[in-house]
């Protein structure tokens, strides 16, 4: 595993936020958003801060609530604090019917990340409480580092902010394991975050899709591993109504295999 120290966290942000692509590719990234009808930002980074795109910059800087993309941190949070016995620990659904059907059943940690079971990570909250939450996000500097009145709620409804430049600060510190958890729970997390694996690289990721609050709006966040290199990513877009909610995925995609870290799907070569 690549390994980059605090004063290589610092010196990625002032690369940065320094750093800007051509105008060519500015244009390309923009009308990835211009030509599906969608306001958004999108920020790529690789491991060292050396190259850096990002489409439309003033949106990649405005704090939005994490929603589900809080599940990352807080899945670590719930390991570490020992809330759950272990990632198969089963808790058992309430019988009330919830906005997926993917919620309503019995869920464990490894069940509950990939469907962003709201009802589960709740209850993981409840658990953890409100000093140790404002504990670990001054340690790990996550977001505006704020909670709000209802600790049940706070990453979907409540104060805590972030922004996509911010996401991909904070996923760097991650693959580094530069946060204050066990080894074995970066493991756990690593495995419940994986999206997608091939012969050249593996994509972990986490979508969120805040309702309220800050107007509807959703996020894609993470990486993709291929090996000698490392490229992060955070795609924040508005969503207005139903056509637009896969959008997030698609321009992410789109975007990766514009700059090359993935290769060229097949829609694209027909």
């Amino acid at each position: 595993m690549h390994v980059i120290n605090k004063t290589s966290i610092m010196m990625f942000v002032v690369v940065f936020l320094c750093s800007c692509t051509s105008k060519a590719t500015q244009q390309e990234l923009d009308a990835l958003f211009s030509e599906r009808g969608v306001a958004g930002t999108i920020v790529i980074s690789n491991l060292d801060g050396s190259k850096n795109y990002q489409a439309y910059p003033e949106r990649a800087k405005t704090p939005f609530l994490p929603a589900s993309t809080f599940k990352i941190p807080n899945t670590l949070i719930a390991l570490e604090e020992k809330v759950i016995s272990s990632p198969d620990e089963i808790f058992e659904w309430d019988g009330q019917t919830r906005f997926l059907e993917a919620w309503n059943q019995d869920h464990s940690l490894r069940t509950a990340f990939p469907v962003s079971c709201v009802w589960f990570y709740q209850e993981l909250a409840r658990r953890v409480g409100n000093e140790t939450y404002l504990g670990y996000l001054k340690s790990l500097n996550y977001g505006n580092m704020l909670t709000g009145s209802e600790i049940s709620r706070f990453w979907l409804d409540g104060d805590l902010r972030i922004t996509a430049e911010q996401q991909i600060v904070f996923l760097k510190k991650l693959y580094a394991q530069e946060m204050p958890f066990q080894p074995k729970n970066f493991q756990v997390l690593k495995e419940i975050m994986l999206v997608e694996q091939t012969d050249d690289y593996a994509l972990y990721a986490k979508t969120g899709w805040a309702v309220r609050g800050d107007g509807e709006h959703a996020w894609w966040v993470g990486y993709v591993d291929k090996g000698e290199e490392v490229w992060f990513f955070a795609t924040n877009i508005e969503i207005t109504n139903n056509v637009q909610s896969q959008f997030h995925k698609e321009i992410t995609r789109d975007t990766l295999e514009l700059i090359g870290v993935l290769p060229i799907s097949p829609k694209e070569l027909n």
